[in-house]
């Protein structure tokens, strides 16, 4: 106990000590939305602009780090299915180096960093060596994509919630969550979950469910974003057909039915009454 007390001094003299002699270390986790560099809030842009260092992950859009200083370093710290390029006890060792080294570290992360973003973990680590921090919310993959290609993720009448659930927990298991989803008239959409895509659907199935449309959208909100619609129990096959790959948001839900291209196929009386509801 003695060790550990006498650690965390040390660790806040270095912190005091470097504050003295560069500017204050200082951490701002930024959400930079789901890919589109429009869709990235004020906020972010100007914690962008007063940044010293930028860390940014693999969904970043590297178009967004024209928005630092063009002094600021940039490091890439990205981690995408699997292959990271550092561990993420690395990055947070990193956040603090670079804050007592540069000053205010600006952590640039997917979407949003407190929706499967890790964070909150980035958060507490610089809090335990006394740093200010502050969060600046992003646009979400999970309820932007899906907006943009005019699915609504909630309709009256048809659901009464929406989850966000990832496909593949801390263990590399699947989630269970996505079995008490599947019992629900829930509009469920899953981040990271194109490697067990067969599973989710099999559950699906068994709670049956084989006849709910599916969409999957690959890098939504860019340019070359890919799209692919289906029912549960037919979308691996498509997906397979078309090419559709991670990263890729999957929405479950008769919310999907809703889309431009397909409301066609929908009972005009049962729109009808929706609208004049």
């Amino acid at each position: 106990m003695a060790s550990r007390n006498k650690q965390t001094k040390q660790e806040s003299s270095y912190v005091l000590a470097d504050t003295a002699a560069h500017k204050q270390p200082r951490l701002t986790l930024v959400g930079a939305g789901p890919g589109d560099v429009d869709l990235i809030t004020l906020k972010a842009i100007k914690a962008l602009q007063q940044a010293d260092v930028v860390l940014y992950d693999a969904l970043v859009n590297p178009e967004l780090l024209q928005h630092a200083p063009a002094d600021a370093p940039k490091l890439f710290v990205g981690k995408r299915a699997g292959v990271h390029s550092l561990k993420q006890e690395e990055i947070n060792e990193l956040i603090v180096e670079s804050a007592l080294a540069y000053g205010h570290v600006v952590r640039l992360k997917g979407g949003d960093p407190f929706v499967f973003g890790r964070g909150y973990e980035e958060l507490a680590h610089a809090d335990k060596f006394h740093m200010p921090t502050q969060v600046v919310p992003g646009i979400s993959s999970a309820i932007a994509v899906p907006e943009l290609q005019q699915i609504p993720l909630t309709i009256r009448g048809v659901n009464e919630s929406f989850w966000v659930i990832t496909g593949t927990t801390r263990s590399g298991e699947i989630s269970a969550d996505i079995h008490l989803a599947a019992q629900s008239s829930a509009s469920v959409i899953i981040l990271m979950g194109m490697g067990k895509l067969a599973q989710i659907t099999q559950i699906f199935s068994a709670a049956g469910k084989a006849d709910t449309p599916v969409a999957i959208i690959q890098n939504g909100s860019l340019p070359d974003e890919k799209i692919v619609f289906g029912n549960v129990y037919n979308i691996v096959e498509r997906v397979e057909a078309t090419g559709v790959g991670a990263p890729a948001i999957i929405i479950v839900g008769e919310v999907v039915a809703y889309h431009p291209s397909l409301r066609y196929n929908l009972d005009l009386e049962k729109v009808q009454e929706l609208v004049k509801a």
